[in-house]
């Protein structure tokens, strides 16, 4: 594992491998960390030179800094690594967290040192309201997101845990109910991390509206989408793809907020050959 240190003083953690051009840059989502994209580096490897950070507050590092890991800090301190290690035309795949993370980037920086982005079931505004539908569950208000706030702060990990298993996926509620296994090394594992930077966090992901942001990007983007996603209907699929200029959608039918990690080999396919297009 490397490092580098933020404009701030934080330290990020992050691990380099592979060889090859464009660079790849591998955000993950909430509470997640840098080995969510473990499964694809024998593949990418060959090709790439890939950089996954644990993004700060994550990966059960403690944070040495005051600062809270919002999405703001997070999209600067993607800015910073990019500086540290002067990366160009990268190839940027955010999945959840780390696609907001990428439009707060470009809302910030707009495409500087972007090559192509890869943005992974992630609606623009997670929060919705009577004229906004394509937020998470298509039904979750300010009413609702307060709510899960309280519940965050009583009981992490099982708030966690309910998020993604009591939303649109039918398969993640049954497992969940039954405390699969998957699902109970999921709760040891939130159990083991600091609730408070990650609670800051998931407030500033709610806080964020990029609808704006879309007809920004001028890169090309592919798009990957879940077909049963925990949180999103596939209409928030065809909102965010509508509205970039160059995007390319795929639906992986049958799969969840994690399309990639259902059908990995159809991911790094479809990545490498949106890569080399």
């Amino acid at each position: 594992m490397s490092h580098f240190f933020a404009d701030d003083g934080e330290k990020i953690h992050l691990h380099v491998s592979g060889n090859g051009t464009p660079p790849i840059v591998m955000l993950h989502g909430w509470t997640s960390s840098h080995q969510e994209w473990f499964p694809f580096l024998q593949d990418l490897n060959t090709h790439h030179r890939v950089w996954r950070w644990d993004a700060r507050g994550h990966g059960g590092h403690a944070l040495s800094q005051p600062t809270p890991p919002t999405v703001q800090r997070m999209a600067r301190d993607l800015r910073n690594l990019l500086e540290t290690y002067d990366l160009e035309e990268v190839v940027a795949v955010g999945h959840s967290m780390g696609a907001l993370t990428l439009w707060q980037y470009i809302r910030d920086y707009g495409c500087d040192r972007l090559g192509k982005i890869c943005l992974i079931d992630q609606s623009p505004k997670l929060v919705t309201a009577a004229d906004w539908p394509h937020g998470v569950y298509g039904d979750f208000d300010e009413h609702r997101s307060s709510a899960f706030i309280n519940e965050l702060e009583q009981d992490f990990p099982e708030a966690v845990l309910r998020l993604g298993a009591l939303g649109l996926n039918r398969r993640a509620r049954e497992k969940y109910e039954a405390n699969a296994k998957g699902w109970a090394k999921a709760r040891e594992w939130l159990s083991q991390l600091p609730p408070k930077p990650l609670i800051a966090c998931w407030q500033s992901l709610t806080e964020a509206d990029y609808r704006d942001v879309l007809q920004q990007i001028h890169i090309p983007a592919l798009l990957i989408y879940g077909g049963e996603s925990n949180f999103y209907h596939s209409s928030t699929a065809h909102y965010v793809a509508a509205r970039i200029p160059r995007a390319l959608l795929h639906i992986y039918e049958g799969t969840d907020h994690s399309p990639h990690q259902w059908q990995r080999e159809r991911f790094v396919r479809d990545l490498l050959t949106f890569i080399g297009g």
